[in-house]
């Protein structure tokens, strides 16, 4: 019998790694033993954690700063030890945020056009792990909400507005947590631990949802990622060192929807989802490799597409949100690949004849705009990413300042651990928000005034010049 092959459009998305003069070359990424992907990017910057003496820094760079990165170029060093992880706002282009082994948390904005000296100011520190800082995510849909795991084995929730920790979640692990995932409407967030168990977590009820003990028999990390339709998707190891991928279902964990064994190589399967077209690229560190697989609803409901296969092996690797791609090359994602002193973008293409927009390649996606703001989602409400359309392309927008408004420390109660605190907390920085709002404007207002007066001023001086000039050449 002939084997029918499966029906998809993304059978023969390849990926090509763009020319030596695209790449940015002369970095030293990080040496630190960590794992996490060294590198965040947006359609903006390229942010990648840097080999740092004394202290923690990273690059940010304007995506179009290619070719090599000069020695002296301005860094991102506020921390007293490596730096971690970094993770970008998906609401504000210019805001990032890292976790370091100095037990700190720090949230940075960057100038528009990039940095011209080095950024040693944090807009805001966030302290309140007692070890060190190995995970920050941002939370998908409500705005200046950001998520730290430390190997204190607690997961903190911030609202990065008031610099104040809401939630903190420092009993549910018992060992490491290797990753945190929130899932698409930021409701939930699962995690996978050292001690071999995947958790789904509802943060703001502060319990365990849903758990598997022993989801990969293997010791070495795990990784868990929620996917669009609420199931979990793991990366691991067996028992036997094989390196394995599995599909759960939350509400029921007892056993996997799907099972795959890949290979025996032992770099932790750092995985990126694209959410839009439900394919899940797999980045081993230390592979020269990316595989990539279609979830769908039929069985085996894990398919595997194809590799981009290269010769270098990758340190780190950045993935851009879906609103930085060109969609005029029927470009489905990008990649950033760290080597030992560059990175360089790769890009996955889907074949097509037609220039047109591909509307089936570009469903609607997740655009700039939160869709809550952060008092909001403390105090019980979700909501979906609000969608943009691709088909002309993405228009950066103007990115608003983030404010940090701390609150009067005599004012407040002892940080949350009690779910009474979270409804009280909130509703004061709203009020001081609004106060600081209205003069901030009135100071703007003024501003564009004596700006408008300054030019009146000058039209004038310019007419009395130019009749000078027209006198003198009569």
């Amino acid at each position: 019998m002939r084997r029918v092959v499966r029906q998809s459009k993304f059978r023969h998305v390849f990926g090509q790694a763009v020319k030596n003069d695209q790449c940015y070359d002369d970095i030293r990424v990080s040496r630190v033993t960590w794992d996490s992907s060294f590198c965040a990017v947006n359609p903006r910057f390229v942010a990648i954690i840097i080999e740092a003496s004394g202290g923690g820094a990273f690059l940010v760079l304007p995506l179009h700063k290619t070719g090599r990165i000069d020695k002296s170029y301005p860094t991102v060093c506020g921390h007293t030890g490596p730096v971690l992880d970094i993770d970008w706002c998906p609401h504000n282009d210019q805001v990032i945020a890292c976790g370091s082994e100095d037990c700190t948390v720090m949230v940075w904005q960057i100038p528009e056009n990039g940095l011209t000296l080095s950024l040693t100011e944090p807009v805001v520190i966030l302290e309140g792990h007692s070890k060190r800082v190995g995970i920050v995510a941002w939370h998908p849909t409500a705005r200046n909400v950001l998520l730290s795991a430390g190997c204190d084995n607690a997961i903190i929730i911030w609202n990065v507005g008031t610099g104040e920790a809401l939630i903190n979640l420092d009993d549910m692990h018992s060992d490491m947590i290797y990753n945190v995932s929130w899932n698409r409407n930021g409701s939930l967030i699962c995690t996978a631990s050292k001690d071999k168990k995947v958790r789904v977590i509802d943060p703001r009820k502060q319990e365990i949802v849903a758990e598997k003990e022993k989801a990969h028999e293997g010791a070495r990390p795990m990784r868990a990622i929620f996917l669009a339709d609420g199931n979990v998707f793991t990366t691991g190891f067996s028992r036997m060192s094989e390196r394995q991928l599995a599909l759960w279902n939350p509400k029921n964990m007892q056993e996997p929807i799907a099972l795959h064994e890949m290979d025996t190589s032992n770099g932790v399967l750092l995985p990126f989802y694209d959410p839009d077209t439900s394919i899940i690229y797999l980045c081993g560190k230390g592979d020269s490799s990316i595989r990539y697989f279609e979830i769908t609803d039929e069985s085996p409901y894990v398919h595997y597409l194809n590799t981009f296969s290269s010769k270098e092996p990758q340190r780190g690797m950045g993935y851009m949100p879906k609103r930085g791609l060109d969609v005029n090359k029927c470009e489905i994602a990008r990649f950033f690949k760290l080597h030992e002193r560059k990175c360089e973008p790769i890009i996955m293409t889907v074949p097509r004849k037609s220039d047109l927009f591909q509307d089936d390649l570009y469903p609607d996606t997740a655009g700039p705009e939160a869709a809550l703001e952060a008092e909001e989602w403390f105090e019980g409400k979700n909501a979906d990413p609000i969608l943009i359309s691709l088909k002309h392309g993405y228009i950066p927008g103007k990115n608003r300042d983030l404010k940090v408004v701390k609150k009067n420390i005599l004012d407040s109660k002892p940080t949350a651990n009690k779910k009474c605190d979270l409804i009280n907390v909130p509703k004061k920085t709203a009020d001081t928000t609004s106060v600081q709002n209205e003069a901030k404007l009135d100071e703007i207002l003024k501003e564009i005034k004596s700006i408008k007066d300054t030019i009146c001023n000058q039209d004038e001086r310019i007419s009395k010049l130019e009749q000078q000039m027209a006198k003198i050449a009569a």
